[in-house]
């Protein structure tokens, strides 16, 4: 059986692989000492089939063949090499002691041939033959590496392109600076640009198509929880569930936001709302947040509070997701049944100094290299962990910067893999007192409008209708645009509360076909889960009033609905 040599190609300095065929051993040894090379594997076959299994498992710079074996001839195997693709293009060098004639000749270079040598065969020559395509075949292996290494180049360059968008108007300038032998160069860079800018504009896209399908279901929720308000009885329980609904709600839509707006973290642009606050009133709507997960995994919640107000001035909602970001995180990292403490107290006593939050567990821990790089966006502790207990590693990059735009620190600590963490957020105490400002008067009544509702999500439409008339109006609703034009142009409503996102024509199409028809003094409001800039732009130039994002609540609307009845009524 022959030798073997690996299927793939070898290194550029490793030697190469030479097939001898001839069905008589003594010629296959004159073979042998004739080509014996420190560069050269001869690997020798005695027949066709032995000289098929050698080409199955290596690669070969050049086949000496002979022509004439029992079985297989010479010709009959170039025949089946040449048929093969991952032998086609190897060199076949023909040694033949018995076929001289034009026509041998003439089928040996038909059959794929480069070369004809006649035995005795001369040394001189054979190994001079075998060197040129030695050599042929190491330089085709050179130039096979140096794509690879092309290759590896092009893949690596694309996955650098992310990182192009803040260099691209340096790059440009330096590009534009160079000599005329960088015009290719920077033809590339242009190329790059417009990839971006593409990437750019569909991200756009799809955050305002995402904001739109996450809005959308929240609209019918925040209508029924307001028809809840007005209709459900003083009963203690049903209050309880109205108000946790609507709390959530309210949280569901912030945290929509934050989902949208996530590209943000990185360049530091989330704002904030500070007002004075109570840390501990913020700690217990992140454990509400948290409970379900707390209680799925089973593990033990302790809170440590203070018994007085500890004020800070910050964002609650931004706070309680801050503070549910790390509660979540050691009841994910932390095996079920475990003990989960957090902590509030003042640091430095009296009316100054920082106040603290510890969130601590017992699960999984850290190890050294995990607490350097903990707070890096899309860093990620343990890349093997199950997908139920990963994430994105957005979390904790988001809790580091909410954090300091309330002006404090977070920072982790643990004993190592297996001994639990400790996150500890300092936030400046407040120094002014909260103002125990009145609540704000209900808006002035308002009733006897009439209202259209046109909205393509049923729910939405249905709800918010169903509220208006419990405030009195009379409200009447469309699902799609042609039909909200005809119902408009029918009935001359006072306000027309409109959906962008609609089947046939959308909301600005139906808009501005409304103010051209002569509804030209109507309140016409976009309703709509469309919420970038770009998109108000829009309702601005279709002819709406206003543009709300949803879910609108019940005070706006009736602000709206009030302000439209005193103009009516002046």
């Amino acid at each position: 059986m022959p030798t073997s040599a690996p299927a793939v190609a070898a290194p550029a300095d490793e030697p190469v692989n030479i097939l001898l065929v001839d069905d008589e051993p003594r010629n296959l040894m004159v073979l042998e000492s004739i080509l014996e090379n420190p560069g050269y594997r001869l690997v020798m076959a005695e027949s066709g089939d032995q000289a098929l299994l050698a080409l199955v498992a290596s690669e070969f710079a050049v086949i000496v063949l002979d022509i004439r074996m029992p079985g297989m001839n010479g010709f009959e195997l170039a025949q089946m090499i040449k048929r093969r693709p991952k032998s086609a293009l190897i060199p076949i060098i023909f040694l033949t002691a018995h076929y001289s004639e034009d026509r041998h000749i003439l089928e040996g270079y038909g059959t794929g041939a480069v070369d004809y040598l006649h035995k005795p065969v001369n040394a001189v020559i054979l190994r001079s033959k075998v060197a040129v395509f030695a050599e042929l075949y190491r330089k085709s292996r050179e130039s096979l590496s140096s794509n690879r290494a092309l290759t590896l180049e092009v893949a690596e360059r694309r996955r650098v392109q992310d990182e192009m968008r803040g260099l691209q108007d340096e790059l440009e300038r330096r590009v534009e600076e160079r000599t005329s032998e960088l015009l290719s160069a920077n033809q590339a860079l242009q190329q790059i640009q417009r990839e971006l800018k593409e990437a750019d504009r569909r991200k756009d896209q799809f955050l305002a198509m995402l904001g739109h399908e996450l809005r959308n279901p929240l609209a019918p929720i925040r209508n029924a929880v307001s028809i809840l308000k007005k209709l459900v009885p003083d009963q203690p329980e049903l209050i309880w569930c109205r108000d946790v609904i609507d709390r959530q709600t309210g949280h569901l839509t912030h945290l929509v936001d934050d989902l949208l707006d996530v590209s943000r973290v990185s360049r530091g642009k989330i704002q904030i709302e500070k007002r004075i606050v109570d840390l501990a009133d913020a700690v217990h709507q992140a454990v509400e947040i948290c409970r379900p997960l707390i209680d799925s995994r089973r593990h033990d919640l302790k809170l440590s509070l203070p018994a007085a107000p500890l004020l800070v001035e910050g964002d609650i909602t931004r706070l309680a997701q801050v503070v549910a970001n790390l509660i979540n995180n050691a009841a994910k990292y932390t095996d079920e049944g475990g003990l989960i403490t957090v902590a509030v107290q003042a640091e430095n006593g009296g009316g100054s100094g920082n106040a603290v939050v510890r969130v601590r567990d017992n699960g999984r821990g850290l190890d050294s290299e995990s607490l350097a790089n903990l707070f890096q966006l899309f860093y990620q502790a343990d890349t093997n962990l199950d997908r139920s207990d990963g994430g994105l590693g957005v979390g904790l990059a988001l809790v580091r910067s909410l954090v300091e735009l309330h002006g404090g620190t977070v920072e982790a600590s643990s004993p190592g893999r297996g001994q639990g963490s400790e996150f500890i957020i300092c936030l400046p105490r407040a120094t002014r007192e909260a103002k125990h400002e009145p609540p704000a008067p209900p808006p002035p009544a308002a009733a006897g409008l009439r209202v259209l509702v046109v909205d393509d999500n049923c729910d939405a439409a249905k709800s918010l209708a169903m509220m208006l008339k419990i405030l009195g109006h009379t409200a009447s609703m469309a699902h799609a645009g042609v039909s909200a034009v005809e119902m408009a142009m029918r009935d001359r409503p006072d306000v027309i509360l409109l959906d962008i996102g609609l089947p046939g024509m959308n909301g600005y199409e139906v808009c501005r076909s409304l103010r051209q028809q002569g509804l030209k003094n109507e309140l016409i409001l976009a309703v709509t889960g469309y919420g970038q800039e770009s998109d108000r732009q829009l309702a601005r130039e279709a002819g709406f009033d206003m543009h709300l994002v949803k879910p609108v609540s019940l005070p706006v609307i009736q602000k709206l609905l009030a302000e439209r009845a005193s103009a009516n009524r002046a």
